[in-house]
């Protein structure tokens, strides 16, 4: 996942998602990234301006949370090299910080361009937490909720590192194999060959991203907040995701997604929020030529409709239970009609 902070950078977002490269816009603060605890394998920062050693190491300690049990860090700042008072002061407070969360330096080396680069490693199990000579950062209580991270104030405290469990996809897998090959590739109007950047607004287990793996395509699974927590175990499947709640704006450059695919996600959404609001939302995002597929009752379909075709969408139904729209170029002429 490329990642883009909510500053100057915001366009680059675009560049990424141009190249068909997962991205999303984001900022390392005051709150909890989007993400579960323990899934991302590899974090890397280059030209790096992260104050990790901020708010007593909260920035880092966030890292700490999404990263897998024996996860790297790569981090190529100018304290990994340079040797005036500035950065070796930051570069210390990075060591005890580190060793204070059993981070362990695998690698510090000078690239061919002279750039610093120190790669850390987190440790696999809880052991080196209870080993410290003292116990801070502090481990989370008992009322630590794991994967807690949808408008939540960054951490202070170490979650335990859990036991990795096998889990199981086979029904999921089944269902979405079925359903893609037989009517979504087959059956329906939609120039799969044209797609790069694919969402799907609620994920659940991430069949239908799996379903797509023969195709040039990337999917962004979206576990909404609403919905059973299932992020974690789209991770374990080697995907790529996200919480968000559709009752709010997308972190993502306008115009920057081929395809949004949703399976009965408006019934409990519009108890929330207008449905107009979701609807114009997915317009921004959505490229022009880009396609929405709706799977879900036709009231709700039938409440969709209308809206998209007043954003001159091109519309059409397929076995009472799949709408297909695709944007058109049109927009609004900016001029004031009484």
């Amino acid at each position: 996942m490329s990642f883009a902070p909510k500053d100057e950078h915001e366009a680059q977002i675009q560049f990424a998602l141009e190249r068909g490269i997962p991205a999303t816009l984001s900022v390392i603060g005051t709150q909890k990234l989007t993400f579960p605890d323990n899934v991302y394998d590899l974090i890397h920062c280059a030209r790096c301006r992260v104050h990790w050693d901020g708010d007593g190491g909260k920035p880092l300690m966030e890292l700490n949370r999404i990263l897998r049990p024996g996860g790297f860090f790569m981090w190529s700042a100018t304290p990994v090299y340079r040797k005036d008072e500035r950065d070796q002061n930051v570069w210390k407070a990075m060591v005890a910080l580190t060793k204070s969360i059993c981070w362990e330096v695998v690698a510090k080396t000078v690239d061919f361009s002279r750039i610093g680069l120190v790669i850390y490693q987190k440790p696999v199990s809880s052991s080196c937490y209870v080993e410290r000579k003292e116990n801070n950062p502090p481990l989370c209580d008992q009322n630590y909720r794991q994967n807690t991270s949808w408008y939540v104030p960054l951490d202070g405290c170490l979650p335990r590192l859990p036991s990795m469990l096998k889990k199981s996809f086979t029904e999921d897998t089944k269902h979405w194999s079925a359903l893609v090959s037989d009517v979504y590739l087959e059956g329906l109007a939609i120039n799969w060959s044209s797609l790069h950047n694919v969402i799907d607004m609620n994920a659940g287990y991430g069949g239908f991203a799996a379903a797509l793996i023969d195709l040039p395509v990337w999917v962004m699974n979206v576990v909404p907040i609403d919905h059973p927590d299932t992020l974690s175990v789209i991770f374990d499947r080697g995907l790529i995701g996200i919480y968000h709640d559709w009752c709010e704006s997308f972190n993502t450059y306008p115009r920057t997604y081929d395809l949004l695919h949703s399976s009965f996600l408006f019934r409990n959404l519009t108890q929330r929020c207008d449905i107009i609001d979701v609807a114009v939302e997915m317009d921004r995002i959505l490229r022009p030529g880009g396609y929405i597929l709706v799977q879900d009752t036709m009231e709700m379909m039938n409440k969709l409709s209308p809206i998209l075709r007043s954003l001159h969408w091109s519309i059409a139904m397929h076995q009472e239970q799949f709408l297909v729209g695709k944007k058109g170029f049109w927009r609004p002429d900016g001029k004031i009609r009484i």
